[in-house]
Parts: C-alpha cells; sequence; structure tokens
C-alpha cells in the first residue's frame, strides 16, 4: 500500500431472501418502496441522477453511478462529512435472492459513521424484508 492511499472500511449485510430478483430489485429502486423500508427520497434508476434521502436526523446526498436492472444498483452516499458508495449485488439462488449490499468510503477516523451503518444496515434489511412481505 502506498503513502498515498487512504484505508478505508467496509460494511457489508449479506442475506438470503425468498422472493426473485425483480421483486427485490422494484424495492431497492422505486421511491415508494424505497420509502418504505429506508427513508424518503426523489430516486430513480438512472445512472448519474442525482438524489437524496430524507430522515429526521438530516440528508444524504447520492448519485447513481451503476445500474443492471435486477443484478446490481450503485449509489454515492454523502452525509456529514462522509464520502461512501453503496453497491447492492443481487444473485439468483435455489432459494430466491441472495441479497448483498457493501457501502465503502470509510476512513479510519469516521468511526461514528461507520458503527452507524454497522447498526443501522441491518435494520434497514429487517425493514425492507418486510416491505417485501407486504407488496406483490
Amino acid at each position: 500500500m502506498s503513502d498515498t492511499a487512504i484505508e478505508t472500511l467496509a460494511v457489508v449485510v449479506e442475506r438470503e431472501i425468498s422472493y426473485p430478483p425483480e421483486k427485490i430489485w422494484r424495492a431497492l429502486t422505486q421511491p415508494h418502496l424505497i420509502e418504505e423500508w429506508l427513508m424518503k427520497n426523489d430516486f430513480k434508476p438512472v445512472v448519474g441522477h442525482g438524489f437524496n434521502f430524507r430522515a429526521d436526523w438530516g440528508t444524504v446526498d447520492c448519485q447513481v453511478r451503476a445500474v443492471e436492472p435486477n443484478k446490481t444498483l450503485s449509489y454515492t452516499w454523502a452525509a456529514h462529512g462522509l464520502e461512501s458508495v453503496v453497491t447492492w449485488t443481487l444473485t439468483p439462488s435455489s432459494t430466491g435472492t441472495h441479497l448483498r449490499m457493501e457501502q465503502t468510503g470509510f476512513r479510519l477516523d469516521q468511526q461514528q459513521a461507520y458503527q452507524g451503518a454497522k447498526y443501522g444496515w441491518p435494520k434497514f434489511f429487517a425493514a425492507l424484508e418486510q416491505a417485501l412481505a407486504r407488496t406483490d
């Protein structure tokens, strides 16, 4: 590792979810569904689209980086000095879909943001699974 490289941390959450990738994809990309499990938003699954997530504690500024329907979704996630990237990967499995979320870019001095993400994403995943159970 060179002296100029900044060491960063990542948060990874993975789940086997008993729904097809298409259904999970809708929950990850349709604003009214995203709001059910994550936050209010003005998301569009279009590369380059700038959007934000809004919660009681503040706003997250984002920009879509990659869209591969039913497979991969990636966007920047910037809030409170954190510049990170969230990448969702959907892989069909025998029981439905293997869903993987990776948030990268936490600097070592951003322990509060890192710990918050480690705490928050599993809760968002639980809310996502509940939202999937309610939608068809």
